[in-house]
């Protein structure tokens, strides 16, 4: 529900939404061919691509086609340097620019407008592994090298980066942080944010604050670079970041297994932490649904019964060899005795542990051969997840009578992935012109149980008015504030998030 509306709340929200106005509506510019051509001689004709040029579409579509820009010049910077004088000539000049790396989002953040005057500022070029400390448990890494990257070469010195996702294959580190991904390891290892110690990003008129600290201690002043984190491209441009390394764990044990309802979700993962503690590294939970798409589409062997009413996927790493499987098994044995499980089967071999992790991460992709799907990233208390699940459904089929819900997500950090796939046989346009009151109903239903509208894959602008409705209007001021400082003519990331 959004906040109540007392006297004194009203006139906060009426103070930001003025504020938001200003925000929203910018007094930008189109570029100038003079602009254009001095743009492209920052990075040199080879690296900027000019409207009509079929090299621009992997830059203006997001992944879902949900989202479809157009762009004068998409500009591809080879280093910070270059970046700040990109953004020093765009703030001169009042030009809305659009941060992007891997073009991975899921909420339309990195995607430019449709009018086609915002510069779309590529990092795909800034893929350096700038240096590695094996002894300090850091890597300095720019912000156009792949999430698979970054783990490749902390691999090569016996060590592990804990940022892992299923897109971690074109995902990039800069876009990671800029919207603070969670992914598949929060559990164990918190998000993004929790896994970086220093940032070096590009403010608006070009200054680059050089925030590449590798210390673990630093309490002189605000922390900044939990500010750019999360800001999503309209605080500063991302260009670099010093990461947190860990050390690998020495066994890691993966179990799947079937419940007889979602009920014996929380009872289960309360166990699995009692037993584990933090070697609990993954509670992932699976619907019905979500695992019949998987057999359905997947080209992929589906572990446990495909129609059991929910599966969890298991995860316990331990520093001890030969440790995790007792660990695994006793907490199935237990979860067997209790009837909190039907079913259980745990990998005997890391090629097994791999093909249970392959139906979780096929969640999204077999839903496009369902027709259209409107999604939700959300996060609830643990322990009402199973209830959210039971209301929301209700919800769903008020709203779409036949939709079909296909939850799963990340259990363990209250993390809800609840995608609504479109009745059997309906029309996908008309289906997914329901998004909005689909959306706001799920998201009512989220804020009165004490839960976010996003979890992990930021605002965006899919959730910009959802944010107005449902953030704490004081924190919207505040926003509003911190933006105004450090981007007073509004260039970065315009009509994003605010």
């Amino acid at each position: 529900m959004a906040l109540p509306l007392t006297t004194g709340c009203a006139a906060q929200r009426r103070r930001v939404r003025d504020r938001l106005t200003f925000m929203l509506q910018p007094a930008l510019n189109a570029p100038t061919p003079a602009l254009l051509d001095a743009l492209t001689r920052v990075v040199g004709p080879a690296h900027a691509v000019r409207a009509g040029d079929p090299a621009q579409g992997k830059y203006l579509r997001e992944w879902r086609d949900r989202y479809v820009g157009a762009s004068p010049l998409v500009v591809r910077p080879g280093s910070t340097a270059e970046v700040a004088e990109i953004l020093r000539l765009c703030h001169a000049a009042r030009t809305g620019v659009v941060p992007q790396s891997g073009n991975t989002g899921l909420v339309g953040g990195q995607i430019p407008f449709e009018g086609g005057t915002e510069i779309v500022l590529s990092l795909d070029r800034m893929t350096a592994i700038r240096a590695v400390d094996a002894d300090g448990f850091t890597l300095t890494a720019e912000a156009g090298v792949t999430l698979a990257a970054v783990q490749e070469a902390a691999r090569a010195v016996g060590l592990m980066f804990a940022l892992s996702m299923a897109s971690e294959g074109s995902a990039c580190l800069g876009g990671s942080l800029a919207t603070n991904a969670g992914g598949l390891s929060v559990l164990a290892h918190g998000t993004a944010r929790a896994q970086v110690l220093g940032i070096e990003a590009v403010l608006a008129d070009g200054r680059v604050f050089g925030g590449l600290s590798s210390l673990k201690k630093d309490n002189t002043g605000y922390d900044l670079r939990d500010l750019l984190i999360g800001s999503e491209g309209t605080l500063g441009v991302i260009t670099a970041a010093t990461v947190r390394l860990v050390a690998p764990p020495r066994d890691v044990a993966t179990a799947f297994a079937t419940l007889p309802s979602m009920d014996g979700l929380v009872p289960l993962f309360r166990l699995a932490q009692e037993q584990a503690g933090p070697g609990l590294t993954a509670f992932e939970f699976m619907s019905a649904r979500a695992m019949a798409f998987v057999a359905r589409h997947g080209q992929v062997a589906v572990p446990g019964n495909v129609d059991a009413p929910c599966s969890v996927l298991l995860e316990v790493s331990t520093a001890e060899a030969e440790r995790g499987q007792p660990v695994i098994e006793a907490i199935l044995a237990e979860a067997l005795d209790r009837g909190l499980i039907t079913d259980a089967r745990v990998a005997a071999s890391a090629a097994q542990q791999a093909a249970m992790w392959r139906p979780r991460e096929q969640m999204s992709d077999v839903q496009k051969h369902e027709g259209g799907s409107i999604k939700h990233d959300v996060s609830l208390p643990v322990s009402r997840v199973p209830e959210f699940l039971e209301r929301a459904a209700a919800i769903v089929e008020r709203v779409c009578p036949g939709a079909r819900p296909v939850p799963f997500g990340h259990l363990g950090d209250g993390n809800v992935h609840y995608n609504v796939s479109q009745p059997v046989g309906a029309d996908k346009a008309a289906f997914l012109a329901l998004w909005e009151p689909m959306s706001a109903a799920i998201h009512d239903l989220v804020a009165g149980m004490g839960g976010s509208i996003s979890a992990e894959h930021g605002i965006g602008r899919m959730k910009r008015d959802a944010l107005r409705r449902f953030k704490d209007p004081v924190a919207l001021d505040m926003m509003c504030a911190i933006k105004s400082a450090l981007d007073p003519n509004g260039i970065l990331n315009p009509g994003k998030v605010l």
